[in-house]
Formats: C-alpha cells, sequence, structure tokens
C-alpha cells in the first residue's frame, strides 16, 4: 500500500490551503453550499453537495 500526504489549513473563514505530495490548492466556499478549488497544476473545480448522497462537479483545466 502506497504512502500519501495531505494536508488541509483553515486560512480564513470559508478559505483553505490544502496540500500533497504533488501540489498545492485553494478552496472556498462552505461546506454545505457551492466551493470552487483552483490547484497549482492548473486544475479548477466547482462542486456542490446536493441532499442525501447526492452531488455535482464540473472540472476544468486552465
Amino acid at each position: 500500500m502506497p504512502l500519501t500526504f495531505r494536508k488541509s489549513f483553515r486560512i480564513l473563514p470559508g478559505v483553505r490551503l490544502n496540500i500533497n505530495r504533488k501540489s498545492w490548492s485553494i478552496t472556498t466556499g462552505s461546506k454545505h453550499g457551492t466551493h470552487h478549488t483552483r490547484s497549482s497544476t492548473g486544475r479548477r473545480t466547482t462542486s456542490m453537495n446536493l441532499p442525501g448522497p447526492f452531488g455535482w462537479r464540473k472540472t476544468s483545466r486552465g
């Protein structure tokens, strides 16, 4: 089983800095609403949690 590294820091209310072994990203938005993520590799993701086990996600390359 490979070892992984992932750490998330809360910078401000609604803003998180996520760090893993290969890149970092900034996430803005609330946990229960829409949130946007921009990665150092150029990936942009918009996600929304919906009631129950449902969710929506759109990912694009910058």
